[in-house]
């Protein structure tokens, strides 16, 4: 199918809405995955010789397990289309609707670029959702990885709608943010994604063990990740507000979460020291804690053989996450995990050094 009726689609708009509002389970589990609309997408200059875009608008589950509505890309190899397909999840873009990489090739980094490349270029179908929030009425639930994990799901289960010709196989691969929603989307898929096969989960650089890092941001250079973090809480938490924990200089310049994306916001944050950022200098532990219960992917066991690949100087999320923390906790549960440190490389170095390997790794699971 291309996309619904005009018809049809107001009828599933409101069918989300109600849905939404009543939060019925039964009718709420057949909607994930439906393609609201589907339109021709242009695609970045690396992509474009390789593939056809589409920019769909498609349903999929909040964290409090209401259907929303969430965006993004389904791209079809020009050639050598085999039927596998791969669910890419991006890095951190910022939570306001402009930072959409579906209609922001800005935010469609190079490293995201080279990755997806190298995945067409082995006839795969990719999945690139924008994640909820992102392009769509509702506040962006940044770091909150069931959010990322479900609408990664979900945009496999859309795709197969707009070609049924695809094959129930499917791998997840991500990177930062979108590796750690990579993570959770392998955690969520065996109670969620329905007659699909996930096959695999590559995770770059993820985001993982946040109670080891949150306490020490404030002050840094990327402490604009803590703000977009709060924001990302208040999101899914209505008893939570970012302003209990930042300080008034950092309150003063929030409006940049609305007008600006990822390096406007860093560089405003950037030079702030700790008190200046959030109060007394320090997140409340309770804070940080919420955060985690959030944040944290492996809480849980992967449903699938995983790859985590990291770069030793990486600037963003340290190295020492995944190899102290995330892979043992993975390997703890029994599930199949290879890592791959990378000596030199910076968080986005990571994506472009290893986009082959990837690939190479993803192919044996398909195998």
């Amino acid at each position: 199918m291309k996309s619904v009726s005009h018809v049809l689609l107001a009828a599933l708009l409101a069918a989300v809405g109600t849905v939404a509002a009543t939060a019925q389970p039964a009718a709420a589990a057949s909607l994930p995955g439906i393609v609201l609309t589907s339109s021709a997408a242009t695609l970045p200059a690396e992509l474009a010789p390789l593939a056809t875009g589409r920019r769909i608008q498609y349903v999929t589950t909040g964290v409090t397990g209401n259907v929303i509505t969430a965006t993004g890309l389904i791209l079809t190899p020009k050639t050598g289309k085999n039927g596998k397909i791969v669910a890419w999840g991006h890095g951190t873009t910022g939570l306001a609707d402009q930072c959409a990489p579906s209609t922001n090739q800005g935010v469609f980094w190079e490293e995201a670029r080279i990755a997806v490349a190298e995945l067409l270029s082995r006839g795969w179908t990719v999945t690139a959702p924008d994640y909820p929030g992102l392009g769509t009425a509702q506040a962006h639930p940044y770091l909150i990885g069931a959010s990322a994990g479900r609408s990664l799901i979900d945009s496999v289960k859309a795709a197969r709608n707009l070609d049924a010709s695809l094959s129930l196989q499917y791998v997840v691969d991500g990177h930062s943010q979108g590796g750690q929603g990579a993570l959770f989307a392998s955690q969520l898929a065996p109670s969620y994604d329905g007659t699909l096969q996930l096959k695999g989960t590559a995770s770059i650089a993820p985001v993982s063990n946040t109670e080891q890092i949150i306490p020490v941001i404030a002050g840094t250079e990327g402490q604009g990740y803590l703000v977009m973090a709060l924001y990302g809480l208040a999101a899914v938490d209505p008893t939570f507000h970012p302003y209990s924990v930042l300080a008034a200089p950092a309150e003063a310049k929030t409006g940049v979460l609305s007008t600006g994306c990822l390096y406007e916001i860093l560089a405003t944050y950037k030079n702030f020291t700790a008190a200046q950022l959030v109060t007394n200098g320090q997140v409340p532990v309770a804070v940080v804690n919420k955060l985690a219960a959030y944040e944290n992917p492996a809480q849980t066991a992967p449903s699938a053989p995983v790859l985590i690949v990291h770069g030793t100087d990486d600037e963003a999320v340290p190295f020492f996450l995944s190899t102290d923390y995330l892979v043992p906790k993975i390997q703890s549960y029994g599930v199949p995990v290879t890592f791959l440190g990378l000596p030199d490389a910076d968080h986005d170095e990571a994506v472009i050094e290893s986009a082959d390997y990837v690939a190479d790794w993803i192919a044996a699971r398909f195998a």
